[in-house]
């Protein structure tokens, strides 16, 4: 098992949390290929937590699924936008925590006593 955490990254949980719904319970050489090709910036940055929790659990893409994918809401960037007559409006630009776990595949179909 291999896991992968990527804190307080500048990209909307909600729009994360869009990719990370594709790629659950998926082979991780087919979710690495369908990300690579996804036009998001949430899915680049995905694309390399998922190779690096392949990576960490000394593993190849093809023997891995993605076992758990999950995006947690980090703080808020506070900035401030000036309005009329000197006053401010407050902008609150999200950040996330992406949480990666890929497990190994079972391919072996026969129980402990040699039976189907």
């Amino acid at each position: 098992m291999g896991k992968a955490i990527l804190r307080g990254i500048r990209v909307s949980p909600l729009k994360a949390r869009l990719v990370t719904k594709q790629i659950q319970g998926m082979n991780a050489e087919l979710a690495l290929a369908s990300l690579k090709f996804t036009p998001n910036k949430a899915a680049r940055l995905i694309y390399k937590i998922l190779a690096s929790a392949v990576a960490n659990g000394e593993h190849q893409p093809e023997d891995v699924t993605v076992f758990s994918a999950r995006v947690d809401r980090g703080s808020y960037l506070k900035r401030f936008r000036p309005r009329a007559r000197g006053s401010a409006s407050g902008i609150r630009k999200p950040t996330s925590h992406i949480f990666i776990e890929v497990k190994e595949m079972n391919t072996d179909t026969t129980d402990e006593n040699g039976d189907n």
